[in-house]
C-alpha cells in the first residue's frame, strides 16, 4: 500500500515549473556568470535583493536574502533574543519556532489562535500583566499549522500594541501569495511607521523548496546587524540559487507559478474539507483560504499520538499530531498538509484516516 502523506508541507512535483527553472538557470549564467560563480556578500544576490525591495516598497538596504526562510528566522532570533527574554508565539505555532526559541533559552508565552488569527485581547492582557516580550512571532496568512488568517483589524491592533509596548513583530509570511479565496490583506510591514515589524518570506512555496531562498525585510539597523553576523556564519548565501530565482521572477514566470500552485492547492483543500465532512463528520476545522495546512480537532476519545502511529503503520496515511505544535495540549488535534497529496489521492487519504480513527477508538 502506497503511503499517502498529509505530514509534510512541501509541494508535489507536478506543480513545480521545472522547465521555467531550467530556462531561468540558463539566463542567469548567461547574464552574470562572474557574479553568480563567485563569493557574494552576506546580504545576498543584489539584483534579487532589489527586486524584493521593490515588491515590498522598501529600500534595498532593508532586505537580506538568506538560505531559506528558516535561516532568516534563525538569524533574526539570534540577533534579538537572549536567554530569559520573553517571546510571544501563537498557540499552536510552527514546531521549529518552538525548538529554536527553546534552544536560545527564551521564555515562551503562547497566545491562543482563533478563527481570525491571534487573540489580540489575550495578548493585551498578557502585556498589561507586566510581561514585556522582546519579540512576537506571528504567521499572518494561512497559519502553520492552523491554516487561519489574521484579520485586517487584528493586524492594525498588533502593530499598535508593538509600538505601545516596545516589542518587535516578526511577521513570518511564506504563504501569503498562495491564496485562492478572499481578498489579499495588507501586511503589518506595510502599516509599520516606527520600525517595529520585521517581515520574512521565501520562494519555497511559490517556486520550489530546493532553491532554498528566503529573506527578511526590516529596519536598516536590524538588517545591517543580521548581515554582519551572517558574514561570520556563511560568507554569503548561494548566488547561483538566488540568481536563478531572480531570473524566474523578472521574467514573470513567478506569476504563472503562483497561479498554478494556488489553483491546484485550492482544489486539494476543497476536496480535503469535503472528505472530512463526509468521512469524519465529528471533526471540526476552519477551512483555509490559502496556504498548505488544515488543523483538525477530533473528539476527546481520540489520542492523536496513538493515531499518528496507527494511521501510518496500519492504514498507510501520515499525519502530524497536534502536540508537536504546542508547549502543552493538542492531544486530540492533527495537522493535515494537503500541498503534496495529489488531487486524486485526497479523498482516499481521508478515508484511510477515518478508518484509523475508528481503529484507535475501538482499541481505546
Amino acid at each position: 500500500m502506497q503511503l499517502i502523506s498529509f505530514a509534510r508541507g512541501a509541494p508535489s512535483l507536478d506543480i513545480i515549473d521545472v522547465d521555467g527553472l531550467k530556462a531561468a538557470a540558463v539566463r542567469a549564467f548567461e547574464a552574470d556568470p562572474a557574479g553568480i560563480t563567485a563569493y557574494g556578500t552576506s546580504v545576498g544576490y543584489l539584483p534579487l535583493r532589489s527586486w524584493i525591495a521593490a515588491k515590498h516598497g522598501v529600500e534595498a538596504d532593508q532586505v537580506i536574502v538568506t538560505n531559506g526562510s528558516m535561516q532568516a528566522d534563525a538569524l533574526l532570533f539570534e540577533h534579538l533574543v537572549k536567554p530569559g527574554d520573553a517571546v510571544v508565539v501563537e498557540k499552536p505555532t510552527y514546531d521549529r519556532t518552538l525548538l529554536n526559541l527553546r534552544n536560545l533559552g527564551a521564555t515562551v508565552h503562547p497566545v491562543t489562535v482563533q478563527a481570525d488569527g491571534l487573540d489580540v485581547e489575550e495578548l493585551r492582557a498578557l502585556l498589561e500583566s507586566g510581561v514585556r516580550p522582546k519579540l512576537a512571532h506571528i504567521i499572518p496568512n494561512f497559519q502553520n499549522p492552523a491554516g487561519v488568517t489574521l484579520s485586517a483589524e487584528k493586524r492594525t491592533a498588533l502593530v499598535a500594541l508593538a509600538q505601545e509596548y516596545g516589542f518587535t513583530i516578526f511577521e513570518d509570511d511564506p504563504y501569503a501569495d498562495i491564496r485562492w479565496r478572499g481578498e489579499k490583506l495588507p501586511s503589518m510591514l506595510s502599516q509599520d511607521t516606527t520600525g517595529v515589524v520585521v517581515h520574512a518570506s521565501s520562494f519555497t512555496k511559490t517556486i520550489a523548496p530546493g532553491l532554498r531562498v528566503g529573506y527578511l525585510v526590516g529596519p536598516k539597523e536590524t538588517i545591517a546587524g543580521i548581515a554582519k553576523h551572517a558574514t561570520t556564519v556563511y560568507i554569503s548565501p548561494s548566488m547561483v540559487a538566488e540568481a536563478i530565482t531572480h531570473q524566474f521572477c523578472v521574467s514573470g514566470d513567478i506569476d504563472r507559478s503562483i497561479a498554478t500552485v494556488s489553483a491546484t492547492l485550492g482544489e486539494r483543500a476543497r476536496l480535503l474539507a469535503e472528505g472530512l465532512r463526509k468521512h469524519i463528520p465529528d471533526a471540526t476545522f476552519v477551512e483555509p483560504d490559502g496556504g498548505y495546512f488544515l488543523w483538525v480537532e477530533l473528539p476527546e476519545d481520540i489520542d492523536t499520538t496513538e493515531l499518528e502511529k496507527v494511521a501510518a503503520k496500519d492504514f498507510g496515511v501520515a499525519v502530524v499530531k497536534g502536540s508537536d505544535f504546542l508547549l502543552e495540549g493538542g492531544r486530540h488535534s492533527v495537522r493535515l498538509a494537503f500541498s503534496a497529496v495529489l488531487t486524486d489521492q485526497v479523498d482516499e487519504g481521508v478515508q484511510r484516516l477515518a478508518a484509523a480513527i475508528e481503529a484507535v477508538r475501538k482499541a481505546g
